[in-house]
């Protein structure tokens, strides 16, 4: 440990924690809880307030924000106090957190608060508390319940997906001809935004009295070629709009995973006498078996938010037939001006979203786990 005077002549001397004083320890400590109970504070008086059960408080949440500004700085400062060097080193990672707070927690917080409450924008009455009774709401929507039980369908939907993605990346990685013009050509789904493709197919090519494909449907002896008429025949539209759109996605993923195969072992089943189906069920496929979980789990995140083909193409019918989660949210907001309940409904997918995509890694962590 240096001396006072060593660390005089030393001009490159650096603070650490072990050369803290006692008092700069018990200052950042200090400016660190007091900032802490600043905000803590006025988080607490501000929702009291907005509940109605303080009668005091302010107009606006914007006190919030400058106590959470104040309890940044504070974290900084007290970053240096307490750790010398290494809290300046810490302080150019402070800010990337602390917005990732302040876009990530405060608005689902802000959000769990609503869901609470009863907010419709076309009512005079503004925002009020109103307990568990959007709860009790949704316990007995069936629109809600049923858009629940289509995206069992969706999500189902991704194994067909899967099966003709590993196709066309098997394909595309064969010694073709014109190769390279067909994986441009395959990923051109991939660039073109689901509004558009909603537009562009939905809309247009499966309109039912001049759309080519509704045409090409009479000709093969559909009378009514209706796409969008009976709910299972919308929903199944709905769902090869959708694969169009993202089984590039999983191809390209897949492609990328054939090519990284080690040639070695290939090569060496062929020496084996494998024919290529063999080779492929006992070679290709367990060695691609962590690409293609990634990339069936990435589509299942993907699937989940699915919402944009359907608002544009059907907006959920006929009968909420077609109905995702998210669209079923979203006419909530929009039709409807329903905040409060709508928030509700949001946040309650969130917590099944978690539910089941961490159910679903651990079962597949534990799939995927060596036998000895």
């Amino acid at each position: 440990m240096m001396t006072p005077a060593q660390s005089e002549g030393d001009r490159l001397h650096t603070v650490l924690s072990d050369h803290m004083s006692p008092r700069r320890i018990l200052a950042g400590r200090a400016l660190v809880w007091s900032a802490a109970f600043v905000l803590f504070a006025t988080l607490v008086v501000q929702a009291l307030h907005d509940f109605e059960y303080l009668s005091f408080g302010f107009e606006t949440w914007r006190p919030v924000l400058y106590a959470y500004v104040l309890w940044a700085i504070s974290m900084g400062v007290a970053q240096v106090l307490l750790r010398g060097e290494r809290g300046k080193r810490a302080l150019f990672v402070l800010p990337a957190v602390l917005f990732v707070v302040s876009i990530v927690v405060f608005p689902l917080l802000f959000g769990l608060y609503i869901s609470f409450t009863d907010w419709n924008l076309s009512s005079l009455t503004g925002r009020k508390f109103n307990g568990l009774d959007n709860f009790r709401q949704m316990l007995s929507d069936p629109f809600y319940w049923n858009a629940l039980k289509n995206m069992v369908y969706y999500v189902l939907a991704i194994s067909v997906e899967y099966a003709i993605a590993f196709g066309l990346a098997l394909l595309l990685n064969a010694q073709i001809r014109a190769r390279k013009f067909f994986r441009v050509v395959f990923l051109l789904p991939l660039m073109l935004s689901p509004v558009a493709v909603s537009w562009m197919v939905g809309k247009s090519m499966m309109e039912i009295r001049f759309g080519p494909l509704a045409n090409v449907a009479r000709f093969l002896g559909w009378e009514t070629p209706s796409f969008f008429g009976s709910p299972e025949i919308a929903r199944l539209s709905i769902m090869v709009m959708d694969a169009w759109t993202f089984i590039p996605f999983m191809m390209i993923m897949l492609l990328a995973g054939l090519q990284a195969l080690p040639k070695e072992v290939l090569e060496a089943a062929k020496v084996d006498g494998c024919k290529p189906w063999q080779s492929f069920w006992q070679v290709i496929f367990p060695l691609m078996l962590p690409v293609s979980i990634t990339a069936i789990v990435i589509r299942i995140i993907f699937k989940l938010k699915l919402a944009d083909i359907i608002i544009n193409v059907t907006a959920g019918g006929p009968g909420g037939a077609t109905d995702s989660v998210t669209s079923f949210i979203f006419r909530e907001y929009r039709d409807r001006s329903n905040v409060g309940y709508g928030t509700l409904l949001a946040m309650v997918y969130l917590i099944l979203i978690i539910i089941f995509v961490t159910t679903l890694l651990n079962v597949v962590k534990r799939w995927m786990r060596p036998t000895n």
